[in-house]
């Protein structure tokens, strides 16, 4: 859909909002625009006034309920060590909360059966998905990629080859928002794997430690890690950097994989298809996703485009899915699609990725 058909939607479906919140304060009913208008963008919904006619909720005399600060210490510790307890051995653990990193954890997330752990070394987790290019708003998915957005309830503007959400930040707010919901996933913020656990030539969990822990070593004694032991290790530390592409470094500098070469020159259009192609298992144990697959095949960089974050993501789900022995969608293993639609890429019908 053209920009400026997109905008004037925008505009159409904000007025209509704010209008229809003011009648439903002075109690009066006001017509609203119509569904086909409301796909492309999505109107924030009124806030329900029921919310300021509780007494309690009194913005003029607002009071919070008493409380013990030792109250507030014991619940923070209790939850984050009995998920270390839960977590220290588990199905996936996932190292980087980026783009890719997430796609994987919410298509494993489906099943309910698998638990996931998610790594990430940043108090924030995103990556660089929070903003498109040279620290733009907007960020561009190519199509069929966009069917990720159509699941996750994502709304954006419409062009014939590719689209356009107005903020990054919707992306990565929406799929963390209902990621992090399910019962089964972990997120474990300002922490990071300094080393593998390797155990006959297979990969076999992750070496963990606070990340101000990781970045201070050269300035303290010696500060020992902990661990998380999985049957699969998904690696999504994007490509090189400070912590970028650590896993297959990690596997080049024991000898696992022969070399590193790193990412070549920008071709989205190579790149994107490359990313998805060659999202695999590197090593026994071990998937590679997103931007990282790049530093290990040479491929080229896409730049802000994100749309081979997301599928290689759901690839690597897939994969991982596969060596848990689980149906998924790599082997065409899901045999009844009707029964389990949680298990189907949402570019599958479109450009299915090789494996």
């Amino acid at each position: 859909m053209a920009c400026a058909t997109a905008s004037t939607i925008a505009a159409t479906t904000l007025k209509g909002a704010v209008a229809l919140r003011k009648s439903e304060l002075l109690g009066n009913s006001v017509s609203t625009a119509p569904a086909k208008a409301a796909k492309a963008v999505r109107a924030v919904p009124a806030v329900s006034a029921s919310l300021y006619q509780d007494a309690a909720y009194n913005l003029q005399n607002f009071k919070f309920a008493p409380i013990k600060e030792s109250i507030v210490a014991r619940e923070m510790t209790r939850r984050y060590m009995t998920d270390m307890i839960t977590y220290a051995d588990t199905d996936v653990v996932i190292v980087g909360a980026g783009s890719a990193g997430l796609s994987c954890a919410y298509e494993l997330s489906k099943n309910p059966n698998v638990n996931v752990a998610i790594i990430e070394q940043s108090v924030s987790p995103g990556g660089g998905a929070w903003l498109g290019g040279q620290l733009f708003s907007a960020m561009v998915v190519r199509k069929p990629a966009h069917r990720f957005l159509d699941e996750l309830e994502i709304a954006y503007d419409e062009e014939e080859d590719y689209v356009v959400i107005k903020h990054a930040a919707l992306f990565t707010s929406t799929i963390m928002s209902k990621l992090l919901a399910r019962p089964n996933v972990k997120l474990f913020n300002a922490v990071c794997a300094e080393d593998l656990i390797i155990k006959n030539g297979r990969v076999s969990g992750v070496v963990t430690n606070w990340a101000l822990v990781s970045m201070n070593h050269d300035t303290q004694s010696c500060m020992d890690p902990n661990v998380m032991e999985a049957k699969v290790v998904v690696s999504s530390c994007g490509h090189d950097g400070p912590f970028g592409a650590t896993g297959v470094k990690r596997l080049k500098s024991i000898g696992l994989v022969d070399k590193v070469p790193g990412m070549k020159c920008l071709d989205m259009n190579i790149a994107e298809d490359a990313i998805v192609r060659y999202t695999r298992e590197v090593v026994p144990g071990m998937i590679v996703t997103g931007m990282e697959v790049a530093e290990v095949d040479g491929a080229p960089r896409m730049g802000p485009t994100f749309g081979a974050m997301m599928v290689s993501g759901q690839k690597a789900a897939h994969l991982a899915l596969k060596a848990l022995g689980l149906p998924n969608e790599v082997d065409g293993s899901v045999s009844d699609l009707s029964a389990r639609p949680e298990l189907v890429l949402a570019s599958s019908d479109d450009t299915p990725a090789s494996a």
